[in-house]
This record gives structure tokens, sequence and C-alpha cells, in this order.
């Protein structure tokens, strides 16, 4: 009976649950441990995505027979001349637009809620529970408005208090650059032959796919925010940069992000003119048809073979449990979840005997 296939996986289940038991008895011990992860986060979290930006050229110019180290000093370069060509053309634009826009948003709240009485006057058959609810947003919309831009000043203000993290963030960056390489021989160095192969080879599929992931992502949401930029200007949207900076930025969050970027811009776009609302809808459509059938395949392909449901499951279980932090990387560590446990479900199928290659 103990080898029967049921009754294994049944042992493991117990021992999995067990383990997951004793860690929760154990958690005074792990706290300091997650307050230090905590302490460096900013920092790793910040030069990794950097570091894969930026990783393609530094190999590019080492194939150039650039040393690595060269090639780092040239990327800080770049980023130093990005820093100032953004300081010098985009941040002053930036700064009178979300100057404006935050003036006019208590009048853009007033015309919502004169919008939603003039349709409700027309509804003799919306459910009450429905109407109170509606009517309750739109009373306080105002006030949520206010609370929104209140809570962003305030994270802005919170970000300054981890400026020490930030500072740290180009040091990690520039070892990450030099010796980026280094660090899977490293580990493996203390692994046997066989073992260490298969390390190796575990390592090299995370890597690929977070690259895959955050280079492709980075490039798609920068060809999105183009695009929504050319077609708010040539409708003559209001603040077209800062909507299409804030489309650049939700278009990081897989799926929903870009219609949760659509929300303000098609608000803003009536509020103008019903003809631009209509037209700005028209526009974050056809840009995100273009993303989605042209430029994603073409850029990301089928490197994280995700299913759109299982991303869109995803992203809701991690909005839910971790908020905005969880629907920025819920994509990024379910894909390195997937390849953990897909790396070790072919290990164990490999090493089973002939014949005896499935698990049940």
């Amino acid at each position: 009976m103990t080898h029967q296939k049921p009754f294994r996986i049944l042992i493991y289940l117990i021992l999995t649950f067990t383990l997951i038991y004793l860690v929760h008895l154990t958690n005074f011990i792990f706290i300091p441990i997650g307050l230090l992860l905590a302490a460096i986060a900013v920092p790793i979290v910040g030069a990794g995505l950097l570091f894969y930006i930026s990783s393609p050229l530094v190999n590019l110019l080492e194939r150039y027979k650039v040393k690595r180290v060269y090639g780092a000093l040239i990327i800080f370069l770049l980023i130093g001349l990005f820093g100032y060509l953004i300081s010098l053309f985009l941040v002053p634009p930036l700064q009178e637009q979300t100057a404006k826009l935050i003036e006019n948003v208590p009048a853009i709240a007033v015309w919502v809620e004169e919008v939603w009485e003039l349709w409700q006057n027309r509804q003799e058959y919306l459910p009450a529970a429905f109407e109170d609810s509606i009517q309750n947003v739109i009373d306080n919309l105002d006030t949520y408005a206010n609370q929104v831009f209140g809570s962003l000043f305030s994270m802005i203000s919170s970000l300054f208090s981890f400026l020490f993290s930030f500072i740290m963030i180009p040091f990690f960056l520039f070892f990450m650059l030099k010796d980026g390489k280094k660090l899977i021989p490293f580990i493996t160095q203390f692994f046997s032959e066989k073992k260490a192969k298969s390390i190796e080879t575990l390592l090299h599929n995370i890597n690929k796919t977070l690259s895959s992931f955050i280079q492709g992502q980075v490039i798609v949401s920068l060809c999105v925010g183009v695009l929504l930029l050319i077609g708010y200007y040539f409708v003559g949207l209001n603040y077209a940069l800062v909507l299409a900076l804030f489309g650049l930025f939700m278009n990081l969050i897989p799926f929903i992000g870009p219609w949760i970027s659509a929300v303000p811009a098609v608000i803003i776009g009536f509020f103008q003119d019903p003809m631009i609302g209509v037209w700005t809808a028209v526009i974050m459509i056809v840009a995100q048809q273009i993303e989605s059938n042209f430029i994603s395949p073409n850029v990301m392909g089928k490197a994280l073979n995700l299913h759109p449901l299982t991303v869109i499951t995803v992203i809701l279980a991690a909005g839910a449990m971790f908020g905005f932090i969880g629907l920025l990387f819920a994509v990024p560590s379910y894909a390195v979840a997937k390849t953990i446990i897909s790396h070790i479900y072919h290990v164990y199928t490999n090493s089973r005997p002939v014949g005896k290659k499935n698990i049940i």
C-alpha cells in the first residue's frame, strides 16, 4: 500500500501542510528576515527592473569586445542623458497640465453628477439599490477625487522618506550589470555536477521569463503611450500628455490596466466636448486593438505562454490581497512560479523509471 501513488501523494500533502503549520508557529523567526528583505526590496526591485531593460545593450557591447564594466558606465551615461532630456522637454508641460487638471477636478465632478441626474430622470426601471449606490458615488465624487489627489501627493511625500533606498539603486544596478553573469556559476559551484546543471537550467529559464516579460511589457507600454499621445493631440483632448502617461503606466498591468486608464480620458473628453469624448473612446479601442493584435504578439510573442483567463484571475487575486503592488507584480511572480514548478515536474518525471513518467 505504501508504494501506491495516491498514498505517496497523500503523504506529500500531509508533510507540506505540516511544514506550513510549523512555519506559522515559528513566524517570530521570520519577522526579522521579512523586515530585512523589506529594507532592501526597493533597491533590488528597482535595480532589477533597470537591469532587465538595459542588459541587452550591455550584452551587445560585450559582443563587440567592450568590457562589461565600461558597458555599465555607458548605460549610466545614457540614463543620465535620458533624465536630462525628460527634465528639459517633458517635465514643464507635464507640470502645467497636471496643475490645470487638479484645478478642474471639482468642475468635472459637478458635470458628472449633472449627467448622471439627467440620465437618471429618463430611466424608470432601475433597481433602487443600484440607484442608491450610484447616487452615493456621485454625491461624494468631489470628495473621492480630492482624496485620490491627496493620496497621490501623500505617496510622493512618502517616496522621499525612502530616499536612501532609491540612492542605492544605481549601486545595485552597476554591480548587476558588471557581475550579473557570475551569479549562476557562484550558486551552482556548491552542488554536484548533475544538480548544478539542473539548477543552472532553472535559473536560466527564470531569467528568460523575467527578461521576456519586463522588456516586452516596457516596449509594449511605450508603444501604447505614444499611440495614445498622438491620438489625444490629434483630436484636441485636454491634458493629453498627462492622460497618455497615465495610460502608459497603467498598461504595465496586463489586460486590466488599459481599461482603467480609459475611464478618466473618456470622462475628460466628454466634459470637454461630446464628440471629443467619442473620439477619445475610439482612440483607446484602436490603440488596444493594435497593441493586442500586432505589438504584443511581435514583441512578447508566446514566451510566457500564459492563458488570458489565468492572467486575469491572478491579477484580481493579487490586487485583492496586496493592492496596487500586487497588480504590478502578479503576472511576473506567477510566471516565475510556473517556471519553477514546471522545472521540478520535469526533473521528477525524468528521474522516474521508463514507463512510469506520470505522477498519478
